[in-house]
């Protein structure tokens, strides 16, 4: 298969995040340079704390920029915008809300008809395996089926890019797998670029097209590795065994050195 090549979607340019309301100050992200081409699903792996989850964070403009650049469609990223939807790995919606009310959400604050609503939130309802669950509220759904609805409201906005913050990591092995599979198609059919964040190796080479791979904190791309296997991914093929070993090897000094690092501040 060949490599998606990069057109920009999202171009992160030395980007650096310093959080310096903390004594000593924390170096996060340090240099980013990464492309991400319209319809990419790129994956980003690392060891806790190495900033995956703020690199998410600023491409989302939900997190200020210390120095570099971050661009959407050539745009520069300064605030949060419709074109880029984040979700998280709690699902974050309204418990007072109906399922469909929650992924319409968006939809209302552009002023969308209510009726127009509606029907989109039950098309993607129907896709995501919801269509019996549109009128009940959140505290009646299964952590996998609120993490779909999120998903759903998500897509609402027709996002440009779908930023995943570990979406999974919460749910057992059957639900994150179906989960997995339902984020890829609907990937394939919405064209969004897909930045989506995990500690899994197994999660990583399901799911990506390109995986980069981070350092431990301060947060570098050690290397952005190519998941030329066909889909779908057999995970007891030899070039599924063979990368997961690869990127388990590169990783390796990475959660090394992050738990040093975790071990001299608790000292």
């Amino acid at each position: 298969m060949t490599a998606v090549q990069p057109t920009g979607a999202v171009t992160c340019r030395a980007v650096t995040k310093v959080f310096d309301h903390t004594s000593p100050e924390v170096l996060a992200v340090d240099g980013i340079d990464l492309d991400v081409a319209a319809g990419e699903f790129i994956v980003i792996l690392g060891p806790s704390g190495c900033g995956k989850s703020t690199l998410l964070s600023m491409i989302a403009g939900l997190e200020s920029i210390t120095s570099g650049t971050i661009e959407a469609d050539g745009e520069p990223v300064t605030e949060p915008g419709p074109d880029r939807c984040m979700i998280f790995q709690q699902s974050s919606l309204y418990p007072w809300l109906s399922v469909a009310d929650n992924v319409s959400f968006g939809l209302k604050l552009r002023g969308v008809p209510k009726s127009e609503r509606r029907e989109i939130a039950e098309d993607l309802l129907h896709t995501m395996g919801l269509s019996g669950f549109a009128d009940h509220h959140p505290d009646g759904l299964s952590g996998g089926m609120r993490q779909r609805a999120a998903i759903a409201r998500a897509l609402a906005m027709r996002p440009r890019v779908l930023l995943m913050d570990e979406p999974f990591a919460a749910l057992d092995v059957q639900t994150r797998t179906k989960l997995q599979n339902y984020v890829t198609r609907l990937r394939d059919e919405s064209g969004a670029s897909v930045l989506f964040v995990t500690h899994s190796v197994d999660e990583a080479v399901a799911l990506a097209d390109r995986i980069v791979v981070f350092t431990a904190r301060p947060g570098r791309i050690k290397a952005i590795v190519n998941v030329e296997i066909d889909r779908p991914r057999d995970s007891h093929s030899p070039e599924y065994h063979a990368l997961h070993d690869h990127l388990v090897d590169l990783l390796a000094d990475e959660v090394d050195r992050a738990f040093a690092e975790q071990e001299r501040i608790r000292a």
